[in-house]
């Protein structure tokens, strides 16, 4: 296959899945539940439906397993989890050799927006806590929320956010055009948590 034919969005590994991030993917996933502690690794290619193609190549060639394979207008996306992140980057190898594609022809994330709100009205958390699939979030609280494009490397910001801040995981969501991340608690951490989350992103080549 010529890797023309296909445009690698997103490539994203994740060494140890932390245990608000797993237990939130444990409540939208629609394959085998993540636990705290697995690698894991998210793949977004263009046309979209060639993530049929791409778990095939995964699930025949590792000991891999899946929560999600989501087909959108434009692009494709899935999920893969294993005991060890070698066993994930065999995953990943073994797709992007199919399809003649490097991890480096991925697109380079970029932040879109971050904003923290400091001592959040009663109000408009009892606005967010209607969508929200984490934690609740409580007046007085602060917020922070972050869009990413592509929308899946949110997950990388996720996991990094809640390895380095004591912070509550709201929601995320990294499916659509925009990935977006809501986190609350303290002043300081949720500062912290935005700092990391930004450095994540940036960082990645």
């Amino acid at each position: 296959m010529s890797n023309k034919e296909f445009q690698l969005r997103a490539y994203v590994l994740i060494d140890s899945m932390q245990p608000q991030y797993a237990a939130f993917l444990g409540t939208v996933s629609r394959g085998d539940v993540p636990i705290a502690g697995l690698s894991q690794l998210f793949l977004e290619l263009a046309p979209g439906s060639e993530v049929y193609g791409m778990l095939d190549i995964a699930l025949k060639a590792t000991d891999v397993k899946t929560s999600f394979q989501d087909v959108e207008r434009e692009f494709g996306m899935i999920e893969l989890h294993a005991a060890t992140i070698d066993i994930v980057k065999e995953a990943g190898r073994a797709i992007l050799n199919r399809y003649g594609l490097s991890e480096a022809e991925r697109i380079r994330p970029k932040v879109v927006s971050a904003k923290i709100i400091n001592n959040i009205t009663p109000y408009q958390a009892q606005l967010i806590n209607r969508f929200r699939q984490g934690s609740l979030i409580v007046p007085s609280e602060s917020l922070f929320i972050m869009e990413v494009e592509p929308a899946v490397y949110i997950t990388y910001a996720t996991n990094e956010a809640e390895k380095n801040a004591n912070i509550k995981l709201i929601h995320f969501d990294p499916v659509g055009k925009y990935g977006r991340l809501y986190v609350a608690g303290d002043e300081s951490q949720v500062k912290t948590a935005k700092e990391v989350a930004i450095n994540a992103i940036e960082n990645l080549s």
